[in-house]
């Protein structure tokens, strides 16, 4: 894989993935949606227990090595050494098969311990143990996808995604519908096995793609020695890896407590599940629909941050950091702006669920902030950073972790103390993320062009988008029709605040970077 090839420029690529990432994200709200109206509310908060589990395994196991295969190819190929950068991803994956092998034992031996005293539910039991293969195929999947990101070829992995989410939607759908009604332990595992075969069919496509690329540009370079290279992989993927074990380790804790709590609080276990299903499975991956863009631009990001700052170019560090910033500001803020707006109504017609609007704001809120969080966090890493990012995330876990015992318990707040736990950790690890980028790369604020304008025409038009929503329903038009006839509206003048105030959309994203 050859770094001068021109496949894509870096904003034309970021386009790409955001086209494809879009239309990947509209089938998975679609596929959620779904599976919330044929499983229930239940078997959605048993799901959302499983998964903090689905994240520890990653962690544990591909997380370090992922990264590592990303950034060593993007630097292995800054240098024009194929060879280095085929061997990174097969020391990278050597590594994975070690870590996995005892960790997937591990998990499958304890699964009735795990489900019921780590868990606090007997009925995740089946989920649990069929993660352990997901894990093993997922795991392979994302070495290859960031190899291929790293080498700055966004279209195989970009289209085998979509094709992925195609496959899962099928396979998960199918399952349920051939084989409901059931238990929820046997609902949440037909839905692990979905996962199971999507995860087949993405990692045995990249690799076939991989193995394919590699025949036909050949291996040059004079590669590294085993003993360097095994540490230059492990020097990222420790710190990353770790990073990613405590936080997901502090999820998990949040997520198996959340429930419990709230049945110390004095609700039923099956209620308690449920909300925690509505909010965590329902409200915030609807909050996650409008920023389809966040992946794209961290895959093409941090590829090029390890080259600009492989080859000591801190200028070069700093105009893509701060490019990235902005690009989040101007496409994050309208969309989460618009989705408080409509989600109320937009969640009682999908989901068929009334708790899915009542804490929009707040979440919305935090979504924002995880934005900046997470791009902070992947320039972070592909600078250098893994350690403080792991410090940061950390923090802000135990924040999170800390509201959730203190405040979930006390009669009245439930699920609000979940909330403002949220709202406090995104912006205590943003504080840090921003301070330590300043420190790190020389990042120069620019609060006027990341925050302030695209906030106030967010503002402006959500407002604006609100009162036309509710005189549309009000006029009789349903909620649909009202919301199709918004949405123009809004962009519109969110365009126009945006120009009134001088700032320019083509300008602000810059596709040339």
């Amino acid at each position: 894989m050859v770094l001068s090839e021109k496949i894509l420029s870096a904003g034309r690529g970021a386009l790409f993935l955001t086209a494809l990432s879009t239309l990947s994200q509209l089938l998975g709200f679609g596929y959620r949606v779904a599976l919330s109206r044929l499983a229930g509310a239940e078997v959605m908060g048993l799901y959302q227990l499983i998964m903090p589990v689905y994240s520890v395994l990653l962690s544990l196991t591909a997380v370090g090595v992922t990264a590592a295969a990303s950034n060593l190819t993007a630097q292995y190929l800054a240098l024009g050494d194929r060879r280095g950068a085929a061997q990174a991803l097969s020391t990278c994956l050597r590594i994975f098969a070690l870590l996995a092998l005892p960790v997937g034992a591990a998990v499958a031996l304890a699964s009735d311990a795990i489900s019921v005293h780590l868990l606090g539910d007997a009925r995740t039991r089946l989920g649990l143990i069929l993660l352990v293969p997901c894990v093993a195929f997922t795991g392979v999947e994302n070495m290859h996808k960031h190899v291929f990101y790293g080498a700055g070829l966004v279209r195989p992995p970009a289209i085998v995604e979509l094709l992925e989410q195609l496959v899962r939607t099928g396979a998960v759908l199918s399952l349920l519908a051939l084989f409901l009604p059931q238990w929820p332990e046997r609902v949440v595992g037909l839905i692990v096995s979905g996962m199971v075969i999507c995860e087949i069919f993405s990692s045995c496509a990249l690799v076939v793609l991989y193995r394919r690329r590699v025949a036909r540009t050949g291996l040059s370079g004079p590669g590294e020695a085993g003993r360097v290279r095994r540490r230059r992989v492990w020097a990222i993927a420790l710190p990353v890896g770790l990073n990613a074990l405590l936080g997901n380790l502090l999820g998990a804790a949040n997520a198996t407590l959340i429930p419990q709590k709230l049945v110390e609080g004095g609700m039923e276990r099956s209620d308690a599940v449920s909300q925690f299903g509505v909010v965590c499975g329902m409200t915030l991956p609807m909050l996650s629909l409008p920023i389809v863009f966040l992946g794209a631009i961290n895959l093409v990001l941090v590829p090029r941050l390890a080259r600009a700052y492989t080859l000591k170019r801190p200028q070069e560090v700093r105009r893509l950091l701060s490019q990235a910033l902005s690009a989040v500001s101007v496409l994050s803020l309208p969309a989460l702006a618009v989705m408080v707006v409509l989600g109320p109504d937009l969640g009682r017609a999908m989901f068929g669920q009334a708790g899915v609007g009542e804490y929009l704001i707040p979440l919305a809120i935090t979504t924002a902030m995880g934005c900046y969080c997470s791009i902070l966090a992947s320039a972070l890493n592909g600078i250098g950073g893994q350690r403080a990012v792991a410090v940061i995330s950390l923090l802000g876990g135990g924040v999170q972790l800390i509201f959730t015992l203190a405040l979930v318990p006390l009669p009245g707040v439930g699920m609000a103390g979940y909330v403002a736990g949220a709202l406090a950790a995104n912006a205590l690890e943003l504080l840090l993320c921003l301070g330590w980028a300043v420190r790190r790369a020389g990042l120069r604020l620019e609060p006027f062009r990341w925050l302030a304008a695209p906030g106030l025409a967010a503002l402006l038009s959500g407002l604006c988008a609100n009162l036309l929503f509710r005189v549309l329903k009000d006029s009789g038009l349903s909620p649909l029709w009202g919301a199709l006839a918004a949405l123009p509206f809004s962009l519109v003048l969110y365009l126009a605040a945006l120009q009134a105030q001088g700032v320019r959309l083509r300008e602000a994203l810059r596709l040339e970077w």
